[in-house]
């Protein structure tokens, strides 16, 4: 949702580069899935540079993108914070997660079933499906996604989650007015959180259980 496809381009490479230093650093093999998120959204920025040049349309690079952007997300995100999150909060993150198989089954049908089509309003690109029951979908999407940062247990995460929800209200009202998106800028200050989140000292131990004492 940048401005250009040189934009996209660019911002799709640095927050790649992010996520690539941010699986460096990660410790644990069940954060590997949450560290590894800026790898998919600077992914999902460089096929929409693709989709920028292609001047919108309906071809694969726009159906890459609703893939990356509705059914993976929906799916990925609540996934990958289950994986990571301490046990305590593991029961409370079924809720998103079942949100997420839920969502991420229809989208998937949905895109499967019905043309996407990308189009160039003003400066940002508008993406159409018909999805059933719209209002329903978006629901479950939200609580998959912005639910499972903001009931991870992770006090970092749960700040992740509040500027996610923030930060997804403002670029929608400015995707409205046709205005420069916040997109890029937006999942780059996420995946440097995710980066600084990766990089933190975590033991085997779940955040709630002290460490045995030694005799």
């Amino acid at each position: 949702m940048c401005w250009s496809a040189t934009a996209d381009l660019v911002a799709g490479t640095a927050i790649a580069a992010i996520g690539a230093a941010s699986v460096a650093r990660t410790r644990r093999v069940r954060d590997l899935p949450l560290a590894a998120l800026p790898l998919l959204l600077g992914a999902h920025q460089i096929v929409e540079s693709v989709v920028w040049r292609a001047d919108g349309g309906t071809g694969p690079a726009t159906v890459a993108w609703a893939v990356i952007a509705l059914p993976v997300l929906a799916l990925w995100v609540p996934l990958s914070v289950l994986c990571a999150a301490p046990a305590r909060a593991r029961r409370r993150l079924a809720l998103p997660l079942a949100a997420g198989v839920a969502a991420s089954a229809a989208l998937a049908y949905s895109l499967a079933t019905r043309p996407v089509t990308a189009q160039i309003r003003g400066h940002t690109l508008g993406y159409s499906l018909d999805l059933p029951r719209p209002g329903l979908l978006v629901a479950a999407y939200l609580l998959a996604t912005v639910g499972a940062l903001l009931l991870s247990g992770d006090r970092l995460l749960v700040w992740l989650g509040l500027l996610v929800a923030g930060g997804a209200a403002v670029c929608a009202a400015l995707w409205r007015l046709e205005f420069i998106s916040t997109w890029c800028a937006f999942a780059a200050v996420c995946s440097v959180v995710l980066l600084g989140w990766s990089g933190r000292p975590r033991s085997d131990f779940d955040d709630d259980h002290a460490r045995p004492a030694r005799a």
